[in-house]
């Protein structure tokens, strides 16, 4: 499954915030979206999953077959498998980006580059942490067995080389300090990204 075949609006900028399982992607989002009100151009989008958000991962739910009808109905701008699960970011948020809003959503490494050809200006900030510590937060999960673990944090290295991200946040120290450095660097590249 890829992104949506159609180009997306150019006017805006999309925010990619990816990573490994347990970096904290979705707790850095949460955290931008205390600080952000409606007059500061930025949209924070809910992605689709096919497995049920909890306490470690806010998105909408939909059942595969769910999911696969609202794909080949075109109701998602991106799209992705990865771990057995299907991933979709809704198709409203092109109505944000021709309005020039900033489009900040967590996405998969697997998909930067097709992301980058869709949307004219992106901005893709890797979320990283140290090995042990990406393992302790997988671990609290309690969704994988360890071998799961290992072979996620084994693969994560190689695919953060392929992504080739604009910046990157060390999510390993205060979680306020990681907040701050992904808002600065989302209102830096909104500013850039006006027309």
């Amino acid at each position: 499954m890829t992104a949506a075949a159609r180009a997306a609006p150019a006017n805006g900028l999309f925010v990619a915030v990816v990573g490994p399982s347990g970096a904290g992607k979705d707790a850095l989002i949460r955290g931008l979206a205390d600080r952000i009100d409606a007059g500061d151009r930025v949209f924070i989008a809910r992605r689709v999953v096919t497995r049920p958000a909890d306490a470690f991962e806010d998105h909408d739910t939909l059942a595969e077959h769910e999911f696969l009808a609202a794909c080949a109905d075109g109701r998602f701008a991106l799209a992705w498998s990865a771990h057995g699960l299907h991933y979709g970011v809704p198709r409203e948020i092109e109505a944000r980006l021709e309005a020039g809003q900033a489009v900040v959503c967590n996405v998969s490494r697997a998909v930067v580059g097709e992301l980058r050809r869709l949307f004219r200006q992106s901005l893709v900030v890797l979320v990283t942490a140290r090995p042990e510590t990406l393992a302790a937060r997988l671990a609290a999960r309690g969704r994988d067995d360890g071998a799961s673990r290992r072979e996620r944090l084994e693969r994560s290295a190689a695919a953060e080389v392929v992504c080739q991200p604009d910046a990157t946040i060390d999510n390993d120290g205060a979680l306020d300090e990681a907040i701050e450095r992904l808002q600065a660097l989302v209102f830096g590249a909104l500013r850039s990204a006006a027309p």
